[in-house]
This record gives C-alpha cells, structure tokens and sequence, in this order.
C-alpha cells in the first residue's frame, strides 16, 4: 500500500480545466483542491484546519473567521474576567474569622481565568513548521503571501469588519488561493 500526499500548486485556467478531478477514498465525493476529509463529520471539508469540539464542527474556509473571532473574544472575556476578580479580591477587607469561603471563591476563579487566558491564547501552532524544524530544515508554507495579506483573506479587505464574524462577503468559491508567485 503506497501513501500518497495530494499537493495542491498553482494552476492556471487551462491546467484547471484538463485536471483530472479528485475524489476523496473515505466518502467517494468530489474533493476541491485544499480538501480534507474529517473522519468525525464524515465528510471532505474545504481547507479544513481541525475539527473544533466547542463548536462540534469542522474549522475550515467558511467559518475560519468566525473561529478566529470567537477565539478572540473569548480570550478577551477571559481577560476582563480575571482584572474584575483581581480588583474585587483587592478591594475587600479580609476578615479571616468572616467569611474564608469568599476569599477561596476569589482566588478559584482568579487562578481557573488565568489558567484559561492562558490556555486559549496559544491555542494554533504551525505542525508542517514544527515538523520541519524538528528534523533540520527549514519550512515555508506553500499558500503565505505575508502577514497583512494573510490577514485580509480570512478577515477581510475592510478592518471595519474584522471583529464582526458574519462579514465574509470576501469569501470567493474557495478553490483558487493566491500564492508568493501568484496572485489573484
């Protein structure tokens, strides 16, 4: 049995055309360029990044920048959770003889918003990069047209609409991505 690794490279309109077209082994379905197949939703999903149980769906290309948002912004309630039971902590007068329980309240969900803070940050890393670096060499991602440009084909053109998750009228058919060679 031979392993075979589909790599999607830039294609022009006349190579598009006469490309064979692909058909995924699990659900015998047309697969796009940048498909992959979710063995927990049983079905090919477009430049699918992982499958996310908090959301119980797949992270791909049309709901990439609703996962970022929402990433985003519970990082960000995580934050604010954390300085308002900092600060309320602080303000109290402690009377040890009156009420422990409060102060232990405090101090949970203190270190339990930290802990998430600091857990929902980090949360994506780069594996075909760690990989790379693992055995020696170096690694750059097919599809990087750099950070600002990167940036505006999951979000979007306008900053306006950055933090408002259903802005995606930038979303074209999501089978052609711009390269470092080429653009769209």
């Amino acid at each position: 049995m031979s392993l075979m690794l589909n790599i999607a490279l830039p294609q022009t309109k006349n190579q598009k055309k006469s490309a064979h077209v692909r058909q995924c082994d699990k659900c015998s379905a047309h697969k796009p360029p940048r498909a992959h197949h979710c063995k927990v939703c049983r079905r090919c999903v477009l430049r699918m990044d992982h499958h996310c149980l908090w959301i119980n769906n797949c992270v791909g290309y049309q709901n990439y920048k609703a996962f970022l948002v929402l990433v985003f912004y519970a990082t960000i309630g995580s934050l604010y959770s954390t300085v308002m039971i900092t600060g309320s902590a602080l303000q109290r007068e402690w009377d040890i003889s009156g009420k422990p329980q409060l102060k232990i309240f405090y101090v949970a969900c203190g270190i339990l918003m930290v802990s998430l803070s600091l857990g929902i940050c980090p949360m994506k890393q780069e594996q075909a990069a760690w990989l790379a670096r693992k055995s020696g060499q170096s690694y750059r991602h097919p599809f990087n047209v750099g950070v600002y440009r990167n940036i505006t084909l999951i979000l979007g053109p306008n900053m306006l609409t950055w933090l408002y998750p259903l802005a995606i009228s930038h979303l074209k058919d999501g089978t052609s991505f711009p390269t470092p060679q080429h653009s769209l």
